[in-house]
């Protein structure tokens, strides 16, 4: 079959022997009716839901065929990159806050055939009568639990009613205790659901660590200090708390990195692209980072302040301990805190030392060049330019992401400062560029 041949072909172009049990399921309940997919963050939803769309695509319409919405900007970003390497010819786009929406209106000269965005993007565009949603017959609500928590219920609303064409609707959600509205027109959907085995989560250690005092700022270096550079994800309750940890952990010299929503675009791509490639082995975010990011599976969680409820909970410890890895959560309490009633078997104490080990420092740091995708330059374009100017060995360049206006490599931390040297004054395609 045709299907099969072009599903084939997009998982040979992304290196992909061998779907999980969820993606199969996903492909083998077809796409004529609506779907309701239940399935733990991390566990290739993204996949799931594109593969089969490419099936419904057609090369002779030039106008959007499918219309995928998603809570954050990040999200967003990471389902764009996963269509990209799928290469299927298809133009994609993709509108989010933070950034020129003159550069989003430039790129709808030539309508894409799959949309991606945020709902208050592409509620701007409709306002503004920048694209047209009416050839739209596929629906992807994406995370749509966490789009209704972030209070974009009115903006889905408003996009639900531009879409006179629509034959199909996805919902995808990592929870249970999603509702669906009247408004998203699903109606008797295929249901199929992967949540169960999260929630026991094998692989998971939890452990707690008492803080002497009210303020845990001592405990959680001493416990960063005992993790000897294994990669932890730190939850707090309120961006200012996030700051604030982040600043103090900044003064004692740890590599780390913070994430809330109050950031610009930029500096929280920065910031991912640092902890993703290993700059960073310390991420401290509010619950925007228990879900819907492209980061790797982490070893260690921390919450720094207790999960709200147990939703929240789940989801930050979804970050590590996924399929058959092992992974350890943290729950850091005060003295006037307790262990939370939701977590069924009381915790093994973890003890911390009376004298603090200093945290590990990161082997990798980050170079930053104010090139990127707009510029035309790729991947391929960094890693030659770094290899034959900067004079980098193979296993002296670590991960590489091009982003819109700009570019980030890991370097091995004591070959940085030789590196600008040699590079300072050299070009990239012709152009010159500025290294930090």
């Amino acid at each position: 079959m045709i299907e099969n041949e072009i599903i084939a072909r997009a998982l040979a172009n992304v290196g992909i022997e061998e779907l999980n049990e969820m993606q199969r399921a996903v492909l083998e309940a077809g796409t004529t009716k609506d779907m309701v997919l239940l399935s733990p963050t991390g566990s290739g939803k993204t996949l799931a839901f594109l593969l089969p769309l490419l099936t419904t695509l057609t090369p002779e319409e030039k106008k959007i065929q499918a219309l995928v919405i998603a809570p954050s900007r990040e999200l967003a970003l990471q389902i764009e990159t996963v269509f990209r390497s799928l290469g299927s010819g298809y133009k994609v786009n993709c509108f989010y806050g933070g950034h020129p929406i003159r550069t989003e209106k430039k790129s709808l000269e030539h309508p894409p055939t799959v949309l991606i965005g945020t709902p208050g993007r592409i509620v701007d565009h409709l306002e503004r009568k920048n694209i047209d949603l009416d050839t739209v017959n596929t629906l992807i609500l994406d995370e749509f639990d966490k789009s209704l928590e972030l209070g974009f219920t009115a903006e889905m609303k408003e996009i639900l009613s531009h879409l006179p064409s629509v034959r199909r609707r996805v919902l995808t959600s990592a929870t249970e205790a999603v509702e669906i509205p009247p408004f998203t027109g699903i109606t008797q959907p295929v249901r199929l659901s992967f949540l169960t085995e999260n929630r026991s989560n094998k692989g998971l250690t939890v452990k707690k660590v008492q803080s002497p005092v009210k303020d845990k700022l001592e405990t959680l270096y001493k416990l960063l200090g005992e993790l000897q550079g294994e990669s932890a994800l730190v939850f707090c309750n309120l961006r200012e708390a996030v700051e604030r940890v982040s600043n103090y952990l900044t003064d004692r010299e740890v590599d780390n990195e913070a994430f809330h929503g109050g950031m610009e675009q930029p500096e929280r791509e920065r910031a991912l692209s640092k902890f993703r490639n290993g700059s960073a082995s310390v991420f401290i975010s509010t619950d925007l980072a228990a879900r819907g990011l492209d980061i790797p599976e982490v070893k260690n969680v921390i919450h720094y302040h207790l999960p709200v409820n147990e939703e929240a909970y789940v989801h930050r410890n979804g970050r590590t301990a996924r399929m058959h890895a092992e992974g350890t959560a943290y729950l850091i309490l005060n003295e006037i805190e307790e262990v939370p009633e939701y977590i069924l078997r009381e915790p093994d104490e973890f003890y911390l030392p009376e004298q603090a080990k200093k945290p590990t420092p990161s082997a990798w740091v980050t170079l930053t060049i104010n090139r990127g995708k707009r510029d035309k330059v790729s991947k391929k374009d960094i890693v030659g330019f770094l290899f034959q100017k900067g004079g980098l060995e193979k296993d002296e360049l670590g991960i590489v992401e091009v982003k819109e206006s700009c570019s980030f490599a890991a370097v091995k931390r004591g070959k940085l400062n030789e590196l600008i040297t040699r590079i300072r004054d050299e070009k990239i395609k012709n152009m010159k560029a500025k290294f930090s």
